[in-house]
């Protein structure tokens, strides 16, 4: 099956809190992250607003159908990703590296320096994904206030520190 990545509109933010839903379910493979297909996702209401402020890319089928979508803010000429999420029934496909090489694709299109993110260290769909890509894991005592801020955050709303980790791709 083909997909065709591309911006956001408003009326695909429907269908966003479902797909965020979905991928989250994977996360019940790993007891100690469970929790986490439970959690609150955003919902269509600020998923509009991200499209309207953000950066927001969809995976489309050739049906119209969404099959994932990913989430970034500009931060001082940094492209931030902040979610990134592919339905359960559309994962392993190159979904989510499709949506993240368009970020990728925006980021160096707008000079910006580099894309960042925060993720687990130790989940096979997070750290080592984004390392095959080029990301690399960011020394935690030179993070940009972004980052560390997002990493307190998620302490915060109970994600374990020592698993969690800033990672960046130099752009330039």
């Amino acid at each position: 099956m083909s997909f065709v990545v591309r911006r956001a509109q408003q009326r695909d933010a429907a269908a966003l809190p479902a797909i965020e839903r979905s991928a989250a379910e994977l996360f019940r493979t790993d007891p100690t992250l469970a929790w986490l297909a439970d959690t609150d996702v955003a919902s269509a209401a600020q998923h509009r607003q991200a499209i309207d402020h953000g950066h927001v890319w969809v995976a489309e089928n050739a049906s119209a159908q969404l099959a994932g979508f990913i989430r970034a803010l500009d931060f001082n000429n940094l492209l931030h990703i902040e979610e990134l999420s592919v339905s359960l029934a559309f994962q392993g496909q190159g979904l989510g590296r499709q949506l993240v090489l368009a970020a990728i694709e925006h980021a160096r299109l707008q000079h910006m320096h580099a894309v960042t993110l925060t993720t687990f260290r130790d989940v096979p769909w997070n750290a080592p994904f984004y390392e095959r890509m080029g990301f690399v894991v960011a020394a935690a005592d030179g993070l940009e206030a972004h980052l560390s801020e997002a990493l307190q955050k998620e302490v915060e709303h109970g994600f374990a520190a020592e698993r969690r980790c800033a990672m960046r791709l130099p752009l330039d």
